[in-house]
């Protein structure tokens, strides 16, 4: 028997209250529980985002405790050292870790096995040798321009560079999962195995009175990372290789290169532009100033990991609709992932308003002088949540030129006022440039899907696609 959880509501609750609750549990039915591809998209966003909370969680308690045991000055340096490793790591897969969430269904669409298994195959080894040529190529650029940096971050960068395969090889695995509609194994090795790997190591290093610095801090994400790739190379590749095990592959590097180096634009533009802001508050100001703003994003991260869900849940499906015969199919489920983005954002960018000054004062003395600053970035985030996961509407049904076109564009704004307000306004100016920044976003990524796909994504109420305004 199918569960319902509006008839275990008349089940459990009394008659008045069941009743009340009817039309909303009877929506939940119908994207949670329904035994059509609908249904299994809203269960994986759900699972997608139960993940992202834990993740939260986890992230705020980590993140608390490594300010705490650090101190403001070493975990600023963590901080934007750790970040700029993310970055490069996610950059350094040159964008197959996302154009294989588009392949894997594509191919498996229409039965070509060989091409399957090549794209699998190529992937992995494309990656590994990429993000160690990255990796290389970053110890040189921190040699050549140690004279130009800080001292404090010279031997942390080099450290983290390390990390830049086991990032690499990590998002592309994500990405095989998140193909194959796997959201749990997906994300819960680097969202909740790799930080909760971080913070125990960390923790035993204090307790064996190392020094809580910068250095020890990066020494533990570099095992961490190297642990969940181990974990993730066990769980993820053998099922999806045993699909296509005897069949010949088939490969097509030129193809797949030339889809994925506008992805590889996208991707790179997006890090770009979302860390902008505390990647010019590390260049600009002290620290301890960029160990306020990071603690400041981590409750942001809070709100922001709804969009995350929704797109770890639905991006394989745009990929399958998109390249179907039903473009009516791809609009209206379209339209529906941005209410499933929209109303919850606004009720956690609520929730953080409320509970915001007190959660960074658990960071330590000082942190929570960056509760203002969650005005000008909740607004910027919430605006952002009435396009849903346009940027992957576009990736997926073969638009990723444009959406590249548009974070460039997003990123120049965002780059030119933190460049601009920064050293005028301090952290001020960095979140003030972020919310512009995330407007901008917004309305250039519902004009680029409006205009490709004929799909309205702005109204937060579902929208409309062109036949239903022009009509």
């Amino acid at each position: 028997m199918r569960f319902s959880a509006a008839s275990t509501a008349e089940r459990l609750l009394p008659g008045a209250v069941a009743s009340w609750l009817r039309p909303l549990l009877q929506r939940v039915d119908a994207v949670l529980f329904a035994a059509d591809e609908r249904g299994a998209s809203g269960r994986a966003s759900f699972a997608a985002f139960v993940i992202r909370v834990v993740s939260a969680a986890i992230a705020l308690v980590s993140q608390v405790f490594m300010a705490r045991w650090m101190g403001g000055f070493d975990y600023g340096v963590f901080v934007l050292v750790w970040t700029v490793m993310i970055m490069v790591g996610d950059n350094s897969c040159f964008g197959f870790q996302t154009s294989i969430i588009r392949f894997i269904p594509e191919y498996r669409q229409r039965g070509e096995a060989g091409d399957l298994r090549g794209v699998i195959r190529a992937a992995q080894r494309f990656v590994l040798v990429t993000s160690l040529l990255v990796a290389a190529a970053g110890l040189a650029g921190v040699w050549l321009v140690s004279d130009l940096v800080e001292s404090y971050y010279v031997l942390p960068f080099y450290l983290g560079l390390a990390c830049v395969p086991l990032i690499a090889l990590s998002m592309l695995f994500e990405g095989m999962a998140r193909a194959n509609g796997w959201s749990v194994a997906a994300l819960a090795p680097g969202y909740i195995l790799r930080p909760l790997l971080i913070l125990a190591m960390m923790a035993g290093a204090v307790v064996l009175d190392y020094p809580p610095t910068a250095q020890v801090a990066i020494v533990c994400a570099i095992v961490a990372s190297l642990l969940t790739v181990l974990c993730q190379l066990v769980v993820i590749v053998p099922p999806i290789a045993a699909e296509v095990r005897d069949v010949p592959p088939r490969f097509h590097l030129r193809h797949w290169t030339a889809v994925s180096l506008p992805i590889f634009l996208v991707d790179g533009f997006f890090y770009l532009h979302t860390n902008a802001d505390l990647l010019m508050v590390g260049w600009f100001m002290d620290p301890e100033d960029v160990a306020v703003y990071f603690a400041t994003l981590k409750l942001l991260a809070l709100v922001h990991f709804v969009y995350f869900a929704i797109k770890a849940g639905v991006s394989q499906r745009y990929a399958q609709y998109a390249h179907g015969a039903d473009r009516e199919r791809l609009a209206g489920f379209a339209r529906e992932t941005v209410a499933w983005t929209f109303w919850p954002s606004l009720a956690m960018a609520a929730l953080m308003l409320a509970v915001g000054k007190p959660l960074l004062g658990l960071f330590g003395e000082g942190f929570d002088a960056g509760y203002p600053l969650l005005f000008p970035l909740l607004a910027g985030v919430v605006a952002r949540s009435f396009v849903g996961p346009a940027e992957s509407l576009l990736t997926m049904s073969g638009h990723q030129k444009l959406c590249a076109a548009v974070f460039g564009a997003t990123f120049a704004v965002n780059l030119a006022l933190n460049l601009a307000l920064i050293p005028v306004w301090g952290l001020w100016g960095a979140a003030f440039s972020t919310a512009i920044a995330l407007i901008v976003e917004t309305v250039l990524l519902a004009l680029a899907v409006y205009r490709r796909l004929g799909i309205v994504m702005i109204v937060p109420f579902g929208g409309a696609n062109r036949k239903e305004v022009l009509s």
